[in-house]
């Protein structure tokens, strides 16, 4: 599966020549533009998920970000004390407005909610210029444990926005939740018919992330090959920070389809990028589970005197 290219037309360059002085023509403002990926997701007031980790997620990437926000959280590294839910209209309107004039070359859906956001976010997706990839993380259950998706939002979510999906990231309790499956062993077996069921709803691929497996490696199957599970591998990080993990894994792979990787070699590296940014997560932040930190600011490469 091959990813969508994020390249532009390459700069031309001239020069004009005059009393001796040579002036370098400016490259048109499209070569110099970066891709675009836009997140569609809910704000998390603590900065460790939701679009604030996506947007991070995308800059650590060289992809120009943007977001359309579905719902306001109260939220801090203990847990959500408030939701605040965006009239699909304005859901609507945030995509329409950064699609008709910035364009779009990836887009990430995360939090939805509810019913009303959920069938507004499918709108959107219906709208967007052919060939536009999106990555589905079927975010349903808060790192505290709150419940962030209705039963409701979730028939829309299987039935008209993960048929959309070039990718959809679920961990391991959500593809149970997606395929309507009991819980399980966590082993590999189960894993791959979760995979399997989740494919079969519509997506192009699915990566079954293993956050919450003993053995932290994620599962990648395409619809092109469904017999043929591919297993991507990453240490774990029991001393790290995992606050806004699956939002950073499903947004680095939206900017790499942006930067025109295939969906396996974008998934690889979102599984290298996430594993590092649980390590080096900010552990000291808040009381409870620290955000990860994809953008490194524990190692910044300059100081104040």
């Amino acid at each position: 599966m091959e990813g969508w290219g994020a390249s532009e037309a390459s700069a031309r360059e001239g020069s004009a020549r005059g009393a001796g002085e040579l002036a370098a023509v400016d490259a048109p403002a499209a070569a110099r533009r970066p891709p675009r990926a836009l997140t569609i997701a809910g704000s998390d007031s603590g900065g460790g998920a939701g679009i604030q980790a996506d947007l991070k997620a995308f800059a650590r990437c060289g992809v120009y970000g943007m977001s359309a926000v579905t719902a306001i959280t109260a939220q801090n590294t203990l847990g959500v004390s408030a939701v605040h839910m965006v009239p699909g209209e304005v859901i609507l309107a945030q995509v329409r407005a950064v699609v008709e004039d910035i364009g779009v070359d990836a887009v990430k859906v995360g939090m939805l909610g509810d019913a009303e956001s959920a069938r507004a976010v499918a709108r959107a997706l219906a709208e967007l210029p052919g060939g536009v990839p999106v990555v589905v993380d079927p975010v349903m259950v808060a790192e505290s444990g709150a419940t962030l998706l209705d039963e409701q939002a979730r028939r829309v979510l299987v039935a008209e926005i993960v048929p959309r999906a070039t990718v959809v990231t679920p961990n391991l309790p959500e593809a149970r939740a997606l395929a309507g499956a009991a819980h399980g062993a966590g082993d590999g077996a189960e894993v791959q018919a979760l995979a399997r069921a989740v494919l079969a709803l519509g997506a192009q691929a699915v990566v079954v992330t293993g956050g919450h497996r003993d053995e932290a490696c994620d599962v990648f199957l395409a619809a092109g090959r469904p017999g043929e599970a591919i297993e991507i591998a990453g240490e774990r990080h029991p001393d790290g920070a995992t606050h806004g993990s699956g939002c950073t894994h499903s947004s680095v792979l939206a900017a790499q389809l942006a930067l025109g990787a295939t969906a396996l070699d974008a998934a690889r590296t979102a599984r290298e990028l996430a594993g590092e940014a649980v390590a080096h997560g900010l552990s000291a932040i808040g009381a409870g589970a620290g955000p990860v930190d994809v953008l490194c600011v524990d190692r910044p490469t300059a100081r104040l005197p």
